[in-house]
Formats: C-alpha cells, sequence, structure tokens
C-alpha cells in the first residue's frame, strides 16, 4: 500500500464530466480509468450514442456497466455544476490557466466534480467562472 504507517488514505467521492469530450477511445479510456479508481460517476453528453459505438464497446471493455453513468448534455453543463456546487461539490476544472494547480500537488476535497475539456480547445470560456480551481497536468 502507499499509504505509510500510521497514515490513513482519505476518500473521496469524484464525479468526471465529460461530456464535452468527443472522441470514442478518449471516452473509453475515462469509463474504464472511472472504473478502476472507483468514480462516483461519469457524465457522457449521449449515453446511447457512446454505449452503441464499437469503438466505444472495443476499448472500453464493458466498463460503462460497473461505473454508474449520467447524461448531461453539452448545453447542460453549466446548470449541472451550479446543481452540484449547491450541494456543496466543489467544481473542478482540468484547464491550464494562470492560476491553475499543478494536478500531483492538489488536494482533492472529499467531494469533487471535474470538468473535462474537448480535446483541441479545453473548456470553454462561459464555464470557466463556475470553477472553482483549474487543475493542470504539467
Amino acid at each position: 500500500s502507499w499509504v505509510g504507517k500510521g497514515e490513513s488514505r482519505r476518500e473521496c467521492s469524484l464525479i468526471v464530466v465529460a461530456s464535452l469530450v468527443d472522441k470514442m477511445p478518449n471516452l473509453a479510456g475515462l469509463a474504464r480509468t472511472c472504473e478502476i479508481f472507483q468514480a462516483t460517476s461519469l457524465c457522457i453528453a449521449d449515453k446511447k450514442k457512446t454505449f452503441n459505438d464499437p469503438v466505444f464497446k472495443q476499448c472500453a471493455v464493458s466498463s460503462e456497466l460497473w461505473v454508474p453513468c449520467e447524461e448531461v448534455a453539452r448545453e447542460d453543463i453549466g446548470a449541472f455544476l451550479v446543481a452540484k456546487k449547491r450541494q456543496g461539490w466543489v467544481v473542478l476544472g482540468l484547464e491550464q490557466a494562470s492560476d491553475s494547480v499543478a494536478l500531483h500537488k492538489f488536494e482533492f476535497p472529499p467531494r469533487a466534480v471535474l470538468l473535462l475539456g474537448t480535446e483541441r480547445k479545453g473548456i470553454p470560456q462561459e464555464l470557466l467562472p463556475l470553477l472553482d480551481v483549474c487543475v493542470e497536468i504539467p
């Protein structure tokens, strides 16, 4: 175990919002990662389209059956994040910004929502004000 003697592992509930991710291999990889790390849920834009895609099926290796998945359409992301904030969740965005915290240095709160941006352009400008913290992969 990576937890040293006398230390305890802190639990963290994590919702991954991948509604802006387009590429099926990336969504499948996220589904597998969410399953492995026991994420609270994975949010995607269109469950039916995603789960029926042959590339997703091949890469996800049925992980979507083991991780709770929610459908959050792109146009509903803002409202979803606001609702989660009202419920006490901390909203994080994976985005390079002037005030971003390196992911390996960030201590996750007990309940976090992680918004992922598009593969090319990141998180849309209009969603940035809804983030409590930006984290980045250095």
